[in-house]
């Protein structure tokens, strides 16, 4: 018997902007079964040679780990696309940005892994006074760059990971609790889908 796919709502933005907890509230409001996948997810699989992964942040700083990462992309996309065809809906915070040494082009290979499934493409955004605030409070023992001073790599996430900036929706957490942000993309998903979406135009670039 022909299983239904399930959703997918990618949840894109940078380090502390707030989506691992809309993914949380996503799971625990939205109905029927939300697999949470995302860079922790990824990273928690890799070993110590491999890490940051796919949280390598912007800035071209590690050259000798962007070969692997188109691989390490398609390997969760691929992934999304199997739990959503078996019928699960899937929440994936990332972070996609394509300042590396040079282009690797991965969101729109990413893009093509999901042509002709239900992707809603959401674009987390929260301002630098507030992301560094956070940083602050938990810099989870200098896991998160912090200080007085926005650090160099804080200011690049903030610009690269919006770029192209082609959304389906644009949530600012600054203003709107995990909660909050959960139900706005709860009836986002009860309406009926306008394409090209995000992911079709973003397939085709």
């Amino acid at each position: 018997m022909a299983v239904a796919s399930g959703q997918i709502v990618i949840l894109n933005g940078a380090p502390r902007a707030g989506k691992t907890s809309i993914a949380r509230a996503v799971q625990n409001q939205l109905s029927g079964f939300w697999i949470n996948l995302g860079v922790d997810a990824v990273n928690a699989t890799l070993p110590r040679s491999l890490l940051p992964g796919i949280g390598l942040r912007p800035g071209g700083e590690r050259p000798d780990l962007e070969p692997v990462l188109p691989n390490l992309f398609d390997a969760l996309y691929q992934s999304i696309a199997a739990h959503a065809r078996l019928g699960f809906n899937v929440v994936v915070d990332i972070g996609h940005h394509d300042d590396y040494t040079h282009s690797l082009h991965i969101l729109p290979a990413c893009a093509r892994r999901l042509v002709g499934m239900p992707v809603l493409f959401i674009g987390v955004h929260c301002p630098l006074d507030t992301i560094m605030a956070r940083r602050n409070s938990d810099p989870q023992d200098g896991f998160y760059a912090s200080g007085d001073t926005v650090p160099p790599p804080v200011a690049r996430w903030q610009v690269a990971v919006h770029q192209p900036g082609i959304y389906d929706l644009e949530l600012d957490t600054s203003t709107l609790t995990p909660e909050a942000s959960a139900d706005i993309i709860g009836q986002t998903l009860a309406r009926s889908v306008v394409h090209p979406t995000a992911f079709e135009r973003l397939a085709d670039s």
